[in-house]
């Protein structure tokens, strides 16, 4: 999944990187108000790690300016300023959770899990399909007693097909997941993964739809 982490701290910018990308998520960073509608304009992204106190101004006037114009991504709200006066104003204003500084990396994720997995309309933490359940937390699997595990990105795709199960996704919408702005787009990646997973979900759990797509076979 695609997040775009709105801070100006370099230190904690790049332990947000680093800390959610071992999570499984692709991370774009900005560090203005402005950077940041810039960024949502454009589109691609699942959800907002957003800090509150911006050079160029307040982070939550921003949310509450996106919420009024339409913008339903969900947004964690992250602030030193954590007395409960502040979180009820930040949640006020559209935040979808909110998390004072110093905070636990680990938790992040969590949480993160926990919000994006309501704004696809879902309650439990595992997905499945087709004898597939799928532990995001973790970025492994199992089928029967087998246990099965996933290289990020392998983890990133099967993700977003078992998301829309049955749902064609396009490849460049795969690409998407797999690449921030600055990376170039290996030509061959989304087909090189695809065939690592079919080896190991089997040889038609993912169904190639030509000149479309892939999605995932209809349960047996």
């Amino acid at each position: 999944m695609r997040l775009l982490i709105v801070e100006d701290d370099l230190i904690l910018q790049d332990g947000l990187s680093v800390g959610l990308g071992i999570s499984g998520y692709l991370t774009e960073v900005v560090d203005t108000c402005a950077d940041a509608r810039e960024a949502l304009a454009g589109g691609g992204f699942d959800g907002v790690v957003l800090d509150v106190m911006l050079p160029d101004g307040s982070g939550l006037d921003l949310l509450a300016a996106l919420r009024r114009e339409g913008m339903s991504l969900p947004v964690l709200v992250l602030t030193a300023r954590d007395q409960v006066n502040d979180r009820i104003h930040g949640l006020d204003r559209g935040a979808d959770d909110y998390l004072g500084k110093p905070f636990d990396l680990e938790e992040l994720a969590a949480r993160l899990r926990a919000i994006l997995r309501r704004s696809e309309g879902r309650a439990a933490a595992h997905l499945e399909w087709n004898g597939l359940h799928l532990d995001p937390a973790r970025m492994s699997g199992t089928i029967g007693d087998r246990e099965l595990r996933f290289s990020q990105r392998e983890f990133t795709i099967l993700h977003a097909l078992l998301e829309r199960p049955g749902v064609i996704i396009g490849k460049s919408a795969l690409e998407e997941r797999l690449y921030g702005w600055q990376e170039d787009v290996e030509s061959n990646t989304i087909e090189v993964h695809i065939h690592k997973l079919r080896a190991k979900l089997g040889p038609a759990f993912i169904e190639t739809v030509r000149g479309a797509g892939y999605r995932l076979a209809e349960a047996s």
